[in-house]
């Protein structure tokens, strides 16, 4: 595939960010190039997990009061595949606990959404438009029991709220559909990041097993593996610099 390629390029004026700009190549071209930097043992594992990332199924943490909660769904979601989560900051900042997600945001996409005092629209309508049905995690009585529930019908967004108040009217009244995890004891709810673990495992696990076609497409493929070479490398910008140079078509 053909792709103008402008991944850790900020300044756009500078020679780098010019020379891209007037260029285009395949995305194979420059993963064969970069995958010579990288130990032949890290190249296959990143073959072989690329293989197991899904964009099927996709997470949302609604203005989530705790980081340490947020960040290790990041991580359960790293370890299952998911590729994407997206962070809806409306009071509450996140900023990622590296002693609790372990490297794992190095390996996933996050989205934020900050740009006003109440972002929960913003991020709805976003996933509405790119064909995600809206699944908020809730309690109520008309909640679908996680066993009950069919994640092959369509590709989902699961939504987890604030552990204080859980998710916002907005999600609840839009979600297309809520589901809950069944409880047998007394407490009435799950931690957030126990509970994120429970629902993706198990719909991931369903998935893998279905005929649904769950995983990545080749371009998307391609374009993570880029960002995991260059993120693996030490100054792979100098490096794809001089790929750039050598492939330019003014």
């Amino acid at each position: 595939m053909l792709l103008f390629f402008f991944v850790l390029i900020r300044d756009q004026n500078s020679v780098m960010y010019k020379m891209v700009c007037c260029m285009s190549y395949r995305n194979a071209d420059l993963i064969n190039y970069l995958s010579g930097f990288v130990t032949p043992g890290r190249w296959h594992n990143m073959e072989k997990i690329i293989q197991e990332r899904t964009r099927y199924i996709t997470v949302v943490l609604e203005d989530i009061f705790q980081p340490h909660n947020a960040s290790a769904v990041l991580r359960t979601c790293e370890c299952l595949g998911i590729q994407d989560v997206h962070i809806i900051e409306n009071k509450n900042k996140y900023n990622v606990n590296p002693d609790v997600v372990m490297g794992s945001d190095k390996w996933i996409n996050l989205t934020k959404y900050d740009q006003n005092n109440f972002n929960t629209p913003a991020a709805i309508d976003k996933l509405q438009n790119e064909g995600y049905r809206i699944v908020a995690t809730s309690l109520s009585g008309k909640a679908t029991s996680l066993d009950e529930f069919e994640p092959s019908e369509s590709k989902c967004a699961i939504f987890f709220g604030t552990e204080q108040t859980g998710l916002t009217e907005d999600v609840l009244t839009q979600a297309d559909e809520h589901i809950k995890i069944p409880i047998y004891g007394f407490t009435d709810s799950y931690n957030i990041s126990v509970s994120a673990a429970i629902i993706l495992y198990d719909l991931l696990n369903r998935l893998r097993k279905s005929e649904i076609q769950w995983q990545l497409t080749e371009t998307e493929k391609e374009e993570i593996m880029i960002q995991w070479l260059t993120k693996s490398i030490k100054r792979s910008d100098l490096l794809i610099k001089k790929f750039l140079s050598s492939n330019t078509k003014y």
